[in-house]
């Protein structure tokens, strides 16, 4: 069956209208646009474009229809993959107690522009926010170099080393260092858990959806190799 036909059978499953649905759809993308620009690169919950879509519908098969129409719109006139995150599960340790409610709200969604990587540079890419990405990076690979999980006390340790102090307020770049730190858990690159050991409670970073994403943490490997060669000393073979 085709595409065409399939979008055909759920819109009448949804029991709306094609001009219904697309009003639907507007208003959706009017409203991940809006929350984009008012907080970057933080993703947008399921949950609440579900509530959008269902204010005045109860259609149970509606939000589905109307996000995959968005996705498609997107892409076609604006260049963006509307791309869903599934939300990383907390460790299984039962001594885990998950910040970020992931079990109530399972799956958001992005905008990522879908042009080429050197057009991105040259035409998308804000060299004011290149620095904030900068520490981005150098948290998740602190993270990744970790196996996937640092202690907060161990984050704070190797980023004092590159002149960060969670004490910071006034940061040239970054202004309050550890406001940066809960923008980049809210924009799902590392997720902060709570992990009840003897001694009392420890914080503990993971890696989260964006930063396992399989592009992104292709690059990141890809780039700590390179970091990783350029440190190696290479030895002369010593003459016999």
């Amino acid at each position: 069956m085709a595409r065409g036909d399939l979008d055909a059978d759920n819109l009448s499953q949804a029991d709306i209208s094609t001009e219904e649905r697309d009003k639907l759809v507007a208003e959706l993308m009017r409203y991940m646009l809006f929350k984009i620009h008012q907080h970057p690169g933080v993703p947008v919950k399921r949950e609440e474009l579900t509530q959008l879509i269902t204010k005045n519908y109860r259609q149970r098969n509606l939000p589905a229809v109307v996000i995959t129409q968005a996705q498609k719109k997107f892409a076609s006139i604006f260049g963006y993959e509307m791309k869903e995150l599934q939300r990383s599960r907390p460790s299984k340790s039962n001594n885990v107690r998950s910040s970020q409610q992931s079990t109530t709200d399972s799956k958001s969604y992005i905008l990522k522009t879908m042009l080429p990587e050197e057009l991105r540079t040259k035409l998308v890419e804000n060299k004011e926010t290149s620095h904030f990405l900068g520490l981005t990076f150098v948290i998740v690979g602190i993270v990744q170099l970790a196996g996937g999980k640092v202690p907060e006390d161990t984050l704070w340790q190797h980023l004092r080393r590159l002149g960060l102090d969670e004490h910071d307020e006034k940061h040239p770049h970054f202004g309050n260092v550890k406001q940066a730190i809960e923008t980049i858990i809210k924009q799902r690159y590392i997720q902060k858990d709570k992990v009840i050991g003897p001694e009392g409670d420890v914080i503990v970073y993971e890696l989260a959806e964006r930063a396992l994403d399989e592009i992104v943490n292709g690059r990141l490997k890809e780039s700590i190799t390179q970091i990783v060669k350029q440190d190696i000393p290479t030895t002369e073979p010593s003459e016999a």
